[in-house]
């Protein structure tokens, strides 16, 4: 199969978790004999064109006029999105379907949907309700227009939760046949010739000190200031933790400020945003990973930490919700309550067994439930579904065309019919 993919990120550019599952699944679909081209944008020294591991990577540059705004911005990304994919196009003959990967890339699916007769699929990664908890401004209600607009061209629509489908279906009122849950995966190779380095350990805390860690963008949705409202109540029962924080983001001096009026500076470092050998090198030093997002559609650094053995505390939200069974192969915590997510770290730390247990079982469901190869294969299914769906409907619209020529050719005959009796009469 001859495959596109539209996409904003693509390493080295990495803004969320669109990149990497972009990234992991077009290799794998490679690996499966398909042809994969992607789309993406060109972001500061990156090559233009390049092979990646089988991969057709094509970037673009914004267009040369200066944006006013990011909405503007992404406008005329997608443009030269729609003229790069033409150009492949005429020399190399069409896809065989597009699949678009968030709001972002909405415009330029559409068009070449509609231009070249090209089924489409797109993967809701996020909602920018969810994001916001609802629709505040001008901006928020256009990229939810736009998000509605993709899912309504689309043939098919991918979500990675059964919470994201729900979701799809309240906001925009897909049928629910239209949307299919697969969930995102993780590179099983990721850890491998990564051990436990107890030199990269010690730049973020002593021998003694237990590293509760935390990873992600830093914004409000992903709740890393509950977790530092959680870090007092964790001191008091287990004083000998460091709690480590990565990435970056918007939020950086709102949690060092609240982190400074909880007098607690000594205990949480803030590391920056992490290469991903570094981060892979994190989990596994860490004693206890937490993900106290309040809006998460799926949560692949939960699935990152639990594959590396790492005890895990997740929200009750969302995608995080349906990953983690309690107490089993992790620990929930009430989303946006410090107090439970503290009792659930505290938990770990004190209980030896537990963590051991809820780690083991944790490794084993990753490995089962969140492989590239069964998730390659279910979403190359719904290729073939959309294709099948796309030509059904273009055989009944070429059926009805040729019905409504056949009845209009009934009609011509009996219109004169009717007016050589009347000249007869």
């Amino acid at each position: 199969m001859k495959i596109l993919m539209l996409t904003w990120e693509y390493p080295p550019r990495i803004v969320g978790g669109i990149s990497r599952v972009v990234y992991d699944l077009s290799g794998r679909l490679i690996k499966d004999g398909h042809e994969v081209t992607v789309i993406t944008y060109r972001e500061g020294n990156a090559p233009y064109f390049e092979i990646d591991k089988g991969v057709k990577v094509y970037r673009v540059d914004n267009y040369m006029i200066s944006p006013n705004n990011f909405i503007d911005w992404v406008m005329q990304l997608n443009f030269n999105m729609i003229a790069k994919a033409g150009e492949l196009i005429s020399k190399e003959g069409k896809f065989d379907i597009i699949h678009a990967h968030d709001w972002l890339v909405a415009y330029s699916a559409k068009a070449l949907k509609d231009a070249y007769e090209i089924p489409m699929c797109a993967t809701m990664h996020a909602t920018e309700s969810g994001r916001n908890s609802g629709i505040h401004d001008i901006t928020q209600k256009y990229i939810n227009d736009t998000e509605w607009m993709l899912t309504y061209e689309a043939t098919e629509v991918i979500v990675n939760s059964n919470y994201m489908k729900r979701e799809m279906q309240r906001l925009f009122g897909l049928p629910f046949e239209k949307i299919s849950v697969i969930p995102n995966g993780i590179n099983m190779n990721m850890y491998s010739g990564i051990e436990k380095d107890y030199d990269f350990r010690r730049k973020f805390a002593s021998d003694n000190e237990k590293i509760i860690m935390c990873a992600g963008r830093l914004v409000y949705e992903k709740g890393f200031q509950n977790l530092i409202a959680a870090a007092p109540k964790i001191l008091s029962g287990y004083n000998d933790s460091k709690f480590i924080i990565s990435g970056k983001g918007g939020m950086l001096n709102e949690l060092k400020a609240q982190v400074d009026y909880l007098g607690i500076s000594n205990k949480v470092y803030f590391t920056g945003q992490l290469s991903y050998k570094e981060l892979c090198k994190m989990y596994k030093i860490a004693d206890v990973a937490v993900f106290p997002s309040t809006y998460e559609p799926f949560g692949m650094v939960a699935i990152e930490a639990m594959y590396a053995g790492v005890p895990t505390v997740v929200s009750d939200i969302g995608g995080l919700n349906e990953i983690v069974e309690h107490r089993v192969d992790g620990m929930k915590s009430y989303a946006g309550n410090a107090n439970s997510i503290a009792d659930s770290v505290l938990a770990l730390l004190y209980d030896h067994q537990l963590a051991d247990n809820v780690s083991k079982n944790a490794k084993a469901k990753i490995k089962n439930l969140y492989n590239w190869n069964k998730i390659a294969q279910d979403t190359h299914f719904i290729y073939q579904k959309a294709i099948c769906q796309t030509m059904a409907e273009r055989q009944k619209n070429q059926i009805a065309q040729e019905n409504a020529k056949k009845a209009r050719k009934r009609e011509k005959g009996t219109l004169i019919a009717f007016r050589g009796r009347q000249a007869l009469a």
